[in-house]
C-alpha cells in the first residue's frame, strides 16, 4: 500500500472504524534514519492506533526506525517480508526477505531489543523467484510447507509473537504486484495449518477478502484479518466488520458526517500548506455503490484541481466548501 495510506488516508479512514487497528504505508527504514523523520512519521492523534510499517534489512538500521517509532507514539512496529515489488526486491526488502530467516530473524530481533511495543512480521505463504517461477504457481507441497515452518519458527524465536500472512505465493521477477495480489492461487489452507502448528502464536490472514461474511469466516480460525486495496476502495467495509465485531453501540456516522469531519481537517491542512488533492484523492471510494457515485467522484477531482489554480488566500474556505457541498452531491 506504498502511496496508499499516507496520514490523510488514514484520518479519513478512521472515521469508518474507532478501533481497527491502521497501518503506514511502508516506509524504509534508511529513511526514518537518515532522512526527515518528523515528517516521515507525522500522524495525527485522531488515526490512533497505528502501527508503522517498514522496510528493511539491516538490524541496526531497524532498530533505530522501530525506536523512533516508539518515540513517535505508534503502538506496533510492522516489518514488511511479503511486498513482491522489484523496486522493493531491490532494495533487500519486502518479500524476497523471506529466502532469508537468518536475516529476518537478526532484524526482528534488534528491533525487539528497541522498543516495548510489539513487533510483527507481514509474510507470504511462499516465495518463488528464477526463470521457471511461473510453473510453479498453482503447485504448494510439503517442502514449501516446512519453509514456511522454518521461517515461522525461527522469526518467533527471535521475539516475534505476530504473524500476518498474505495467502498467496509470492512470484519475483516474473509477474507484476497487480499481478501478485490476483494470480497466484489463494491458498487459506495453508494459513489455516499453520495457525494449527503454531498455536502460541497470532496468525492473521491478508489477501481476497473482500466482504465482512468473508472476513468474519476467516476469523473462525485464524487470529485477525487485514485488509488492503478493498478497503481502500470500500471504506464502509470496515465500518461493517466494526459493527459485526464489536458489541459496543457504535454506529458509522452518515455521509454528511463524515464529509464535515474531512472539511474541518481540509480547511486544516490545506491553512498548513498542503495540496487539497493530496487528501480527497483517498476519498473516492466513499460513495461506491451509492447514487450520485460517480458525479461525486467528478466533483472531488475535479474541484481539487481547481482549488490548485486558485488564489491560495482563499484555499482553506473554498477546500472546505467543496467537501460539504460533496455531501449534496452524493445524493443526487
Amino acid at each position: 500500500m506504498m502511496e496508499w495510506t499516507d496520514r490523510h488516508c488514514r484520518y479519513f479512514l478512521r472515521g469508518f472504524s474507532p478501533r481497527v487497528l491502521l497501518y503506514t504505508e511502508m516506509i524504509t527504514a534508511a529513511a526514518i534514519a537518515h532522512g526527515n523523520r518528523e515528517r516521515l512519521l507525522q500522524y495525527s492523534v485522531a488515526e490512533q492506533p497505528l502501527a508503522l510499517q517498514l522496510g528493511g534489512s539491516d538490524p541496526a538500521l531497524l532498530a533505530a526506525a522501530a525506536r523512533a517509532g516508539a518515540d513517535s507514539g505508534y503502538r506496533e512496529i510492522n516489518l514488511n517480508c511479503g511486498c513482491p515489488s522489484d523496486r522493493v526486491h531491490a532494495g533487500a526488502f519486502g518479500a524476497c526477505l523471506m529466502l532469508e530467516p537468518q536475516r529476518v530473524a537478526d532484524g526482528v530481533a534488534a528491533m525487539r531489543a528497541a522498543v516495548a511495543i510489539p513487533v510483527s512480521v507481514k509474510m507470504r505463504v511462499g516465495v518463488i523467484a528464477g526463470p521457471g517461477a511461473r510453473l510453479q504457481l498453482g503447485r504448494y507441497d510439503e517442502d514449501d510447507y516446512e519453509r514456511l515452518c522454518g521461517f515461522t519458527a525461527l522469526v518467533a524465536q527471535a521475539g516475534c509473537r505476530r504473524f500476518i500472512v498474505h495467502a498467496r505465493k509470492a512470484v519475483l521477477g516474473a509477474l507484476s504486484p497487480r499481478e501478485n495480489r490476483e494470480v497466484p492461487p489463494l491458498r487459506f489452507d495453508v494459513v489455516q495449518r499453520l495457525k494449527h502448528d503454531f498455536p502460541q502464536l497470532a496468525i492473521e490472514v491478508n489477501g481476497g477478502l473482500r466482504t465482512a461474511a468473508a472476513c468474519s469466516a476467516a476469523l473462525d480460525w485464524s487470529d485477525g484479518v487485514m485488509l488492503g486495496r478493498e478497503a481502500y476502495h470500500r471504506p464502509y467495509l470496515l465500518a461493517e466488520l466494526q459493527q459485526l465485531l464489536f458489541d459496543d453501540g457504535w454506529r458509522c456516522p452518515p455521509i454528511g458526517e463524515l464529509l464535515e469531519r474531512m472539511a474541518a481537517y481540509a480547511e486544516r491542512e490545506v491553512a498548513a500548506g498542503e495540496r487539497l488533492s493530496a487528501i480527497t484523492r483517498h476519498m473516492l471510494g466513499l460513495c461506491s455503490g451509492r447514487p450520485g457515485a460517480r458525479r461525486y467522484r467528478q466533483w472531488l477531482s475535479e474541484g481539487a484541481r481547481e482549488h490548485q489554480d486558485q488564489d491560495r488566500v482563499s484555499g482553506p474556505k473554498s477546500a472546505a466548501g467543496l467537501l460539504r457541498a460533496a455531501a449534496v452531491v452524493c445524493a443526487v
